[in-house]
């Protein structure tokens, strides 16, 4: 694997760069997150520790068998 000699100061831009990426990212569980931030742990791995994969989707309320679905109480039109 080719490796690139970077200065401290050009190591820090690009390590803001991936980091800036990942933070503004909309969608959080997208592959190419974790692309970058596999990427950015190579780089730094300190940079990567701090930013932590979001946690995964919450699953809805179990439904509560004493109290019927609201859309079955609105009368029909």
């Amino acid at each position: 694997m080719p490796t690139i000699d970077l200065t401290d100061d050009e190591l820090a831009a690009v390590t803001a760069a991936i980091k800036h990426a990942i933070e503004e990212d909309h969608f959080p569980l997208a592959r190419r997150r974790d692309l970058l931030r596999s990427a950015l742990a190579k780089l730094n791995p300190a940079a990567a520790a701090a930013l932590r994969r979001p946690p995964a989707a919450e699953t809805a309320r179990p439904h509560n068998p004493k109290r019927p679905p609201t859309r079955l109480l609105r009368p029909f039109c």
